[in-house]
């Protein structure tokens, strides 16, 4: 079946079993025995529950994996996957990073002694360089938050194979309707699924999607273990938006494609930055491991003074820390999603006071436009 049929019959294609269109919710906390001394499947609500079961069954069919996992939110799932891992481990990450990821690795992870470098993903020989005889994965996003500079997979799984590692990749930004990593090579892919996977702002989740039977064991003891898990009502609304992802997906990179054009003409706007840029030199590798550029982009405006103006001038767009919805949001990485971040780390990675990341929705693109035009004006 195509991306869009699995995304709405994909448990009927794996599980004869579910007959319905509609999904049930199960909202019990725990099950009745029914036999004493035997092991069922649904037992305890944080160790297992039947709807949280089909979401996971799904993400897995729509990331062509054999196992999949709901947490609570997108970095419950990879403080999980990074539960794996033991004092004195390293993970190699990309400079250009999830503020998220940046702080959990270096002001966490790193009190229990989980060392890391930070380099250029994007340069497969600094990858190779970052790599120790205590490396034990490498961990990339590709397009990254905020550059949207492009990595290959490909390549990072051929390195990390050759030396015994890990290959994590985060997903949230394409999703796995416009790429699907594992089928690339990787070991394991997380997803914050507040974003394009829900698509209506209105839940926060994180999923995990693997193929080796023995990571999955290990990831769903650090999901029985650590309890950070998707509630059943957010489970079951996960399910229905995944229904209408291709469209959502589709609808809003129209409407980047259109804003490109419109950003990379004004003359307020210094540079732009997406998976297609002529100045992204990762553009080619994107087109052979993508099938689009999803709905995100950032760009650079030419006077520093000019921020705050832009922000408060907008009335249709708004200004808010997330992404993958159907209203478009701008943010100020440098503020806001990587705030945290070191200023000479943000100043070398380019997340500069100029930079506003744009995540764009499903409005008219006319109507975007014309907001977008107007707070440059003013």
């Amino acid at each position: 079946m195509k991306f869009e049929t699995k995304a709405i019959h994909g448990l009927k294609y794996i599980d004869k079993r579910y007959s319905s269109w509609n999904n049930n919710i199960s909202m019990a906390s725990a099950y009745k025995t029914k036999e004493f001394g035997t092991e069922q499947e649904f037992e305890y609500g944080r160790v297992s529950n039947p709807t949280r079961r089909e979401l996971e069954k799904l993400m897995a069919v729509l990331e062509n994996g054999k196992h999949g996992y709901a947490f609570s939110s997108g970095m419950a799932a990879i403080t999980s996957v990074f539960t794996r891992f033991k004092a004195g481990d390293h993970i190699v990450l990309g400079t250009d990073i999830y503020g998220g990821t940046y702080r959990i690795i270096t002001d966490i992870f790193a009190k229990f002694n989980l060392k890391y470098t930070f380099t250029d993903t994007t340069n497969l020989d600094k990858v190779k360089d970052a790599i120790k005889p205590e490396t034990v994965a490498i961990f990339i996003e590709t397009p990254s938050n905020p550059l949207l500079d492009i990595t290959d997979i490909r390549g990072i799984v051929k390195i990390a194979k050759e030396h015994g590692l890990l290959t994590i990749v985060d997903n949230t930004f394409l999703t796995p309707y416009l790429q699907r990593p594992l089928e690339l090579g990787a070991d394991i892919v997380v997803h914050s699924a507040t974003k394009f996977l829900s698509g209506h702002h209105d839940v926060i989740a994180g999923i995990v999607v693997v193929n080796d039977d023995s990571l999955s064991e290990e990831i769903w003891f650090a999901q029985k273990a650590i309890g950070a898990i998707l509630s059943p009502f957010d489970s079951w609304l996960l399910m229905r938006s995944l229904k209408t992802l291709k469209i959502r997906v589709d609808t809003a990179q129209n409407n980047t494609f259109k804003l490109l054009e419109f950003f990379r003409n004004h003359p307020s706007v210094e540079k732009v930055y997406s998976p297609i840029e002529n100045n992204n030199k990762g553009k080619e590798i994107h087109k052979n491991q993508a099938s689009g550029i999803g709905a995100v982009f950032s760009f650079v405006l030419k006077q520093e003074n000019k921020v705050k103006s832009f922000f408060d001038n907008l009335k249709l767009v708004t200004l808010a820390p997330s992404l993958g919805g159907a209203e478009t949001l701008v943010t100020h990485p440098s503020t806001v999603t990587h705030a945290e971040m070191p200023e000479s780390e943000k100043n070398a990675r380019g997340i500069t006071n100029t930079m506003i990341r744009v995540a764009v929705g499903l409005e008219n693109i006319d109507d975007l436009i014309e907001d977008f035009k107007n707070a440059l004006e003013k």
